[in-house]
Parts: structure tokens; C-alpha cells; sequence
């Protein structure tokens, strides 16, 4: 019965809610820790299950050190479930829909300021000076547009040949949900994707490589785990252990610093609220005292 459900849900998921395959399989993988859960207490029928049993797993997960965040994620995953299930009849009723999500920590995250970003693109630069591999140019090519365009890791992953505006300097890219938006690209990143296109990417291709932008050393389509190594390995140069993700905060904190509404921001990043946005809008202490100064009669 859990195989036939699970199939089910994945289905749904995937044909009517459209999520992307990272989601699916979160959406999934609490699914069968819930179902784990409920087997462990004895559950036998679907029609037993109760808010208390809910509940109960909930709790064996934050007793294992679960984070708040974490928690939160998985109360949303298991409401979407109950209502899912009360609406094929797998359960009477949806009993997930009294459960609270509580609110999250919002916690600033890390960026670097617009020296150090400067200051990895230059270490890079120097690496390849020095080291002219193919695999060098492919790194300095990758930080640079996790750097300008600030998208997602999964996303460069994804990028194909035909994602690249050439005359435009903008690369399409498809983000959550298989949501398609074009993205902006400056100059010095533009420079680097080409130069790895041109004379890198070819000493790399393989019949694995297919239509993929970025290469791993054996020609596939990279990963994401190799993407975070190189990003990992570059942050050194300032003394971070910032991920791609750091980069993506990195460029929407310094377009906002730059004058860029928050609007744009928006729909370079690909969110689909403009609170998530929001987050954004911090401001260093530096410029909090330079606009003071600026604006107070009694600075």
C-alpha cells in the first residue's frame, strides 16, 4: 500500500503541481519517513491515522536536532500530503490542516562586499594566468556568472548551449518549478563563458556532454557537488567558506546597493514572491552611517 501511495503522490506532484525534481523528492523523501513513523506505532490503515500521530513524528524528527527551519519545511510537506490524501481518499479528512507552520528565524545571510568579490574574480584570474587548464578557464567562467547573474547552482548545472544570448548578454535559464526567465549577464562574465566555450569546452567534450554549457573533467554535464568544491576552493582567497548560494546573496545585496529596484531583483533571482526578495534589503553599517550623515541636520 505505501509503494502504491508514494506512486501516487510522486505522479501528483509532478503532472499537477509541476514542481521540479529537487522538490519532488523532499516532498518524497518526508512522505516515507512519515510512513516509517506510523509503521513503528502500529498504523495498519490509513483510515487510523490521527493528528497525534503527526504530531509524534514531528517531534521524534526536532528531538533529532532538526532545525527550525527544517521543521517548518517538513509541516508544509505533510499538510500538502493530508490534503492530497483526503481528497483521493486515502484518509477521511485532512487532519494536517490544523497543523501551525511556525514562523522562521530570519537570519541575514553571508555575502562578501564588492572588494572581496573583486578579490576572488582576481584570484581566479591569477590562477588561470598561471595555470592555463581547461578546467581553470571552466572555473573562472562559473564563478563569474554565479557572481553576475545570481542564479542557482542547480540552474548553471542546467544551462544548455542554447540558453546563451550572444548579442544580448543574457542567458535563459530554467528555475524553480520549470519556470523560464532570461537573465542579464556583464561583460567580464560574458568574456569568460566565451573563452571557456572556445577554447576550453571543445578538449572536453565527450558524447556525454550533449548540449550542456559546463563540463566535468570526463565531458559530462557537471554537478552540483563539483560546482560548491570550486566555489568551496575560491572563497579561500578572502578567507570564506561561502557556497554558490553566498554568491547568489552576494549579487542580489550589491544590485540593491547599486541602485537596482527591488522589482528587478525579483525577477533576476527568479523568486516568486517579493518577500522572499526582502530579504535583501539589509544595509551594512557603513552606508546606514554614510546616509545618516547625509540626511540628518544633526549629523
Amino acid at each position: 500500500m505505501s509503494a502504491e501511495l508514494i506512486a501516487q503522490y510522486e505522479e501528483h506532484l509532478a503532472l499537477v503541481r509541476n514542481l521540479s525534481d529537487n522538490s519532488i523528492r523532499g516532498y518524497v523523501s518526508d512522505l516515507q519517513s512519515f510512513l516509517a513513523h506510523i509503521e513503528k506505532l502500529n498504523i495498519e490503515e490509513f483510515s487510523q491515522l490521527e493528528l497525534t500521530h503527526i504530531r509524534s513524528w514531528l517531534a521524534n524528527l526536532q528531538s533529532t536536532g532538526a532545525a527550525r527551519s527544517s521543521m517548518a519545511r517538513r509541516i508544509v510537506s505533510i499538510r500538502a500530503f493530508t490534503y492530497w490524501a483526503a481528497s483521493q481518499g486515502w484518509i477521511p479528512n485532512d487532519i494536517g490542516a490544523n497543523l501551525a507552520i511556525p514562523k522562521p528565524q530570519h537570519h541575514l545571510p553571508e555575502i562578501l562586499n564588492v572588494v572581496d568579490a573583486a578579490h576572488v574574480i582576481a584570484s581566479l584570474e591569477t590562477q588561470l594566468a598561471e595555470s592555463p587548464t581547461d578546467l581553470h578557464r571552466r572555473d573562472l567562467a562559473m564563478v563569474e556568472i554565479l557572481y553576475a547573474s545570481g542564479i542557482r547552482v542547480s540552474e548553471l548545472c542546467g544551462l544548455n548551449l542554447g540558453d546563451i544570448d550572444t548579442s544580448r548578454n543574457t542567458l535563459q535559464v530554467i528555475g524553480k518549478g520549470n519556470k523560464q526567465r532570461v537573465v542579464p549577464l556583464g561583460i567580464p562574465a560574458m568574456k569568460a563563458l566565451q573563452q571557456w566555450l572556445s577554447l576550453s569546452r571543445p578538449q572536453l567534450v565527450t558524447n556525454d556532454s550533449a548540449n550542456a554549457v559546463f563540463l566535468g573533467s570526463r565531458g559530462k554535464r557537471i554537478d552540483q557537488r563539483t560546482v560548491r568544491e570550486v566555489v568551496y576552493e575560491a572563497m579561500k582567497a578572502v578567507g570564506s567558506t561561502m557556497g554558490p548560494h553566498g554568491l547568489r546573496h552576494t549579487a542580489a545585496t550589491h544590485l540593491l546597493e547599486g541602485g537596482a529596484d527591488l522589482r528587478t531583483v525579483q525577477e533576476i533571482l527568479g523568486h516568486s514572491s517579493l518577500a522572499t526578495t526582502q530579504i535583501y534589503t539589509h544595509v551594512s553599517p557603513e552606508r546606514l552611517s554614510q546616509a545618516y550623515k547625509q540626511a540628518h541636520p544633526r549629523a
